[in-house]
């Protein structure tokens, strides 16, 4: 569809009534084989970039108008569905090395696809190398003759530092590296990753895309120098999503820009208030000036989500006290994941690094701000701040 803004790309692309009766959504697809008329068009189907023939596992109607939408709204050349969050990051990763490659990785990355690099890349043969969020374009100096991937994730998982993609993308492919990107907690809205050199660009899309908490899904775009290669491999691992995730998914798409409003301003009121909060070591937020690379996403965000971290102040009463704090919550939910409409909170172990120290020393917390009222969600926040300061009695 020709527009320029994503509003209203959201609302219409990968839309088509007139082949469904006219239903405004593309129903859910719920097959496994799929007929064709004739011989020409079994022909035709296998030439279509699917070597093995016409089949449900290569995509349905469901599957491409959600991707349709995700590359329109992200810039992309295409899409690729995949049954979760990680299986995005994962394969993303495996279809583009070999073993041998070396591939950096942001020292600040969701702790599964760290795991993942650990345990999988590195038995594959594959070296693995973590780099400072903060470092720039000096990370030339880490390249190698075989470095094939530079991963990016911004921000951070946990802990929000944002990279300076433009210069890091350039290093990269100046060295012919793939530039990976995990662009979950800007969605495409607010964050354009081919704008600023980004070859690959990945998504939990259980999170904002989905935005309800109620399906698993993952998905992939690429420019159009990297489609090949990532299609290639999805299909030869046999990676694909069931068509109810999937519409999900476009359903939730549909009103992502409404909600996402909505995140962000309850999360940037929080977090500045939390700052100001006499309990409170530091808030990490990407929109705080006081955050770690908050002029990057100055410079090349367009907004914020409601995920951020809050890092407590240290109390005698330490874990008795953070427990008090999650016990006395009643609007934030303790939960893995976020994007949901729902707000939750979450204690973080001490985050996982391999190059750069953690420089805190009070207890991590990440926040979902959820579409709650605000002052309702501040009011249950400062409830539960109270008691965790009042613990500092219990140790003594």
């Amino acid at each position: 569809m020709k527009t320029s803004h994503d509003d209203t790309l959201l609302i219409h692309s990968g839309r088509a009534p007139a082949h469904f009766g006219g239903m405004v959504n593309t129903p859910p697809c719920r097959a496994s084989t799929l007929l064709v008329d004739s011989y020409a068009d079994w022909k035709a189907a296998r030439a279509n970039a699917n070597p093995y023939g016409h089949y449900a596992r290569f995509g349905t109607a469901t599957t491409r108008s959600f991707e349709a939408l995700l590359a329109e709204l992200e810039g992309a050349y295409d899409a690729q569905v995949f049954p979760s969050g990680l299986a995005a990051c994962t394969h993303a990763m495996l279809a583009f090395l070999s073993p041998g490659d070396h591939i950096l990785i942001t020292d600040n990355v969701y702790g599964p696809t760290r795991a993942f690099a650990d345990q999988v890349l590195s038995k594959m043969g594959v070296q693995v190398e973590y780099f400072c969020p903060l470092e720039g374009a000096n990370i030339a100096k880490r390249f190698r003759s075989t470095t094939r991937a530079l991963y990016l994730e911004s921000p951070g998982s946990q802990t929000f530092e944002v990279v300076d993609v433009p210069a890091l993308a350039q290093v990269a492919h100046a060295f012919g590296a793939w530039v990976l990107m995990d662009n979950t907690w800007a969605t495409p809205l607010y964050f354009k990753p081919f704008q600023h050199g980004v070859d690959v660009s990945i998504h939990a899309a259980t999170k904002y895309l989905v935005g309800h908490s109620d399906a698993i899904l993952g998905a992939v775009t690429t420019n159009q120098r990297a489609w090949s290669r990532l299609q290639a491999h999805a299909q030869a691992l046999g990676q694909t999503a069931g068509p109810d995730d999937i519409y999900m998914a476009t359903r939730g798409l549909r009103t992502l820009s409404v909600r996402l409003q909505r995140h962000q301003a309850t999360a940037l009121m929080l977090a500045e208030r939390l700052q100001a909060h006499s309990a409170v070591e530091a808030v990490l937020h990407p929109a705080l000036s006081s955050s770690s690379g908050h002029a990057f996403w100055k410079r090349d965000f367009l907004g914020a989500s409601g995920l951020f971290g809050v890092v407590l102040q240290p109390v005698p009463a330490g874990a008795q006290a953070l427990e008090k704090f999650f016990d006395q919550l009643t609007l934030f939910g303790i939960g893995l994941s976020w994007g949901g409409y729902e707000s939750l909170a979450l204690p973080i172990d001490t985050p996982s690094r391999s190059v750069t120290p953690w420089p805190y020393q009070g207890p991590l917390l990440r926040l979902h701000a959820g579409l709650e009222d605000p002052e309702a969600l501040w009011a249950d926040l400062t409830n539960a701040l109270s008691v965790y300061c009042d613990t500092k009695a219990l140790a003594l």
